[in-house]
């Protein structure tokens, strides 16, 4: 008769599932948690953009004028506004950009002032709104923004729509005030965005914290089961036989030692705080190393995209024109960068050419990089002259530089029929000019102060010729910074021997011989500063 039962696998495996349902519900929990974090961190990211979106559009509403315009006074300026909201919509690659006036009686319904549509963004099709079109506050949360906005008693406001009505898409909308030179709330702007993006890198992250939360549980519980075989089943398996030995033979055996069924429960216990302490912290190391990983990668790509949009890049540029060849090339250090090109007929008559290098990188040079863009591109479709665009710019970004970043840029306006060039430099590199038949050499024309570091400057203008077979090059400080890996750089001796071996070459093939020359030189140095070019033929 035997007086004790061999314990089996039933009481293993009951302890293995108890601490395989912890696992999995610490995986759950930290999947949540990592999902949330991921999520408000791109909330915050897309409010803090498109915030600086519409802050940037109101520089072209004219608070002073959204009576008149409402009364039928469709003035050249709003025709001005109206274009430069509607590129803005463009470019910065929105939904909607609208200006509305808000009845300040109960708030519950609004005129509209301005509308730009762009329904290619995020495959919509809103209808544009004619000027004067009344509507209703679509819902409560608008209305109490409004009646803060016009109390400012904010600064802006921001919805996320994550369920909108039939035929829209989630989007995130950003309120700003519009005010009049008095300081008082005259309308509403408005940045209607879609957040596709977001989405689109918010599910990969939960499947892959899901997924790697799954694996853990199933690693850890297999070292569970193998600790507590030797823990716990084993040691008891030695008792039961010894016991049993003792019953059936009935003499004294080896002596068990430390082997005692309440030290292998301490043990265990103290094994399994440990073991769940260890693993809560790595647990939380990853989620926070993989949520920030994650978060930054699409922030860089969501820059990078916007930034790249910002800019031509489809070559040949004009090719109805064959009065002129251009190329240019951007290449950034980071993800992102804060260098800039940018080329645009202001007429049939007049090309504009632009180069520029914001201080900073990344998130907050491209933003800053954009601003400047937009500010050079809409100032110089009035028809003004480079300095008047420069006096212009550095005043807008003094105004709302609290992030204290400064542009070095050089800006000239062709006139194509007769080859002369109009142009102003605000502290940027020389730029360097090559005659036919010649070879390239640094024409050292006059520096004006940065744009955004003081308030008030006088830029000025300068005049070259340039007939046919000349060629112009622009570059920003990248080209001649350039460094090996032993610090020396490239140099402006070099970089007038890259454009000497290349001149017979087309604009394209000048930049892509510099660039291979910088290349070489470098070798598997690490890139520092972002490299930016842009070259002119007269034909």
């Amino acid at each position: 008769m035997k007086f004790y039962k061999k314990p089996g696998s039933g009481m293993a495996w009951h302890v293995i599932g108890v601490l395989t349902a912890m696992i999995l519900i610490f995986g759950l929990i930290v999947s949540f948690i990592g999902y949330r974090c991921i999520v408000s961190a791109f909330e915050k990211e897309y409010t803090s953009v498109t915030y600086h979106m519409a802050d940037s559009a109101t520089l072209y509403v004219n608070g002073d004028h959204i009576d008149e315009y409402l009364a039928g006074s469709e003035t050249e300026e709003y025709k001005s506004t109206k274009q430069q909201l509607d590129t803005c919509c463009q470019k910065l690659n929105v939904s909607l950009i609208y200006v509305i006036k808000v009845d300040e009686s109960d708030y519950n319904s609004f005129v509209s002032v301005f509308n730009s549509v762009n329904n290619s963004v995020d495959n919509t099709d809103y209808t544009e709104w004619e000027m004067g079109y009344e509507r209703d506050t679509t819902n409560l949360e608008y209305k109490q923004i409004y009646q803060k906005l016009y109390a400012q008693s904010i600064e802006y406001g921001t919805l996320f729509r994550m369920n909108p009505p039939e035929g829209q898409h989630k989007h995130i909308t950003t309120l700003v005030p519009v005010k009049d030179s008095k300081g008082k709330v005259s309308a509403i702007l408005c940045v209607q965005r879609p957040i596709s993006e977001m989405e689109n890198a918010v599910k990969p992250y939960f499947i892959y914290i899901l997924v790697g939360a799954l694996v853990m549980m199933i690693v850890l519980s297999g070292l569970a089961a193998t600790f507590l075989k030797r823990s716990i089943i084993d040691p008891l398996e030695t008792v039961s036989k010894e016991a049993t030995r003792f019953a059936d033979e009935k003499s004294k055996g080896e002596p068990l030692g430390a082997v005692s069924r309440y030290d292998v429960i301490c043990n265990l216990t103290n094994s399994i705080d440990s073991m769940e302490s260890d693993m809560v912290k790595y647990i939380d190391d990853v989620t926070r190393f993989t949520a920030e990983e994650e978060r930054i990668s699409a922030e860089l790509s969501i820059a990078a995209n916007i930034q790249k949009d910002s800019l031509p890049d489809v070559f040949p540029a004009f090719p109805d024109r064959s009065e002129f060849d251009i190329y240019a090339i951007m290449d950034p250090a980071m993800d992102v960068g804060g260098d800039f090109y940018n080329f645009f007929l202001i007429d049939d008559d007049h090309l504009a050419l632009v180069i520029a290098d914001v201080s900073g990188k990344g998130i907050p040079g491209c933003l800053t990089m954009m601003a400047t863009n937009i500010l050079i591109n809409s100032k110089a479709e009035q028809g003004v002259s480079p300095a008047e665009v420069f006096k212009f710019v550095n005043r807008s970004l003094y105004e709302h530089n609290s992030a204290e970043m400064f542009i070095t840029a050089w800006m000239g306006i062709l006139e194509i029929s007769t080859g002369k060039l109009v142009a102003s430099n605000a502290g940027h590199e020389y730029p360097t000019i090559c005659r036919k038949d010649g070879c390239f050499e640094i024409l050292k024309d006059k520096h004006a102060l940065v744009l955004g570091g003081i308030g008030d400057v006088n830029y000025k203008d300068y005049e070259i010729q340039l007939n046919k077979g000349d060629k112009l090059f622009v570059y920003t400080d990248g080209l001649p910074e350039a460094t090996d890996s032993d610090m020396k750089m490239f140099g402006m001796e070099r970089t007038l021997e890259a454009l000497n071996k290349y001149r017979d070459k087309s604009p394209q093939g000048i930049l892509e011989g510099v660039k291979d020359s910088v290349d070489t030189f470098v070798g598997e140095a690490r890139q520092f500063d972002d490299l930016t070019m842009l070259c002119i033929e007269i034909k």
